[in-house]
């Protein structure tokens, strides 16, 4: 089920299937679990992901920002994601489902990019202010300036895109990047804040669950360990899992099992304690 405006993906709870696990507790307290796929990620290779909550009785909403909006705008210091990110939370509203708990699954920069409006909006709008959010997951996440990763990851992005064009964008990017994101950023900064930057001294205190690998080529593990430091020294209550060889978005397929039970007890925990 989709939407005009946003271009979602919502499974409500299977029916005549509850998940009688003691963990998740009544009908009531399973999760809404919001799903924010990566740049360039399709709904398809979200699925999987999706199953994961939905076969435990949870309503899953899949979304995934525009790849443009993510590399291009974002780095021109365009808040271009706020407003998809408010309808996304108006969806809550709209399908009456705002008053249970919310956990979000967020993979690499694309979804952080995306997480941190939200955030904004839970802090910052009155209709947002009552919404519970019991934890987040982050895959493959965050990550800070990296011109290699990002210069990889958009090239993956444009895959089969014409040579000619493929290059042409990834030098415009890589141009940006230098200027805005490492030369101007002693000055770019004070009006845009990197998604970086937000999520280090972010107001949320709720649960976070990292999983990460020194084997990503994206997104460097010194980057995610130097967030969760900063997180804990905020007195978050952070899990993290170094998959040590798995690559970028690919600890479940590497993982499956483990990658399961982590997503699924955090899941439990979080929703116990809330």
């Amino acid at each position: 089920m989709g939407g005009r405006e946003l271009d979602y993906t919502i499974e409500l709870p299977p029916g005549g299937r509850p998940d009688t696990s003691p963990e998740m507790g009544n009908k009531n307290n399973r999760p809404v679990v919001i799903l924010l796929g990566w740049a360039g990620c399709r709904d398809k290779h979200l699925v999987k992901y999706s199953t994961i909550y939905h076969q435990k009785g949870c309503t899953v909403i899949r979304y995934t920002a525009p790849w443009k909006m993510t590399f291009f705008a974002e780095s021109f210091g365009i808040r271009s994601l706020r407003t998809p990110a408010r309808k996304l939370l108006e969806l809550l509203f709209d399908y009456k489902i705002e008053k249970k708990p919310l956990l979000f699954h967020v993979f690499s920069n694309g979804g952080v990019m995306f997480y941190r409006y939200i955030l904004e909006l839970i802090h910052t709008h009155r209709q947002f202010s009552s919404l519970k959010v019991v934890g987040t997951i982050f895959d493959s996440a965050p990550g800070r300036r990296n011109m290699t990763g990002a210069l990889r990851a958009l090239a993956a992005v444009l895959g089969s895109t014409n040579v000619l064009l493929k290059y042409c964008l990834l030098l415009v990017f890589a141009i940006l990047v230098v200027v805005l994101r490492i030369l101007l950023h002693p000055v770019t900064r004070f009006f845009h804040e990197t998604h970086y930057d937000a999520l280090l001294k972010g107001p949320s205190r709720w649960p976070e669950l990292y999983l990460y690998s020194k084997g990503d080529r994206i997104i460097l593990a010194s980057d995610v360990e130097h967030m969760i430091e900063a997180r804990r020294q905020h007195n978050v209550a952070v899990r993290a899992v170094d998959f040590s060889d798995s690559a970028h978005v690919s600890h479940l397929l590497a993982y499956p099992s483990y990658y399961v039970s982590l997503c699924t007890s955090f899941m439990y925990d979080c929703v116990g304690c809330s």
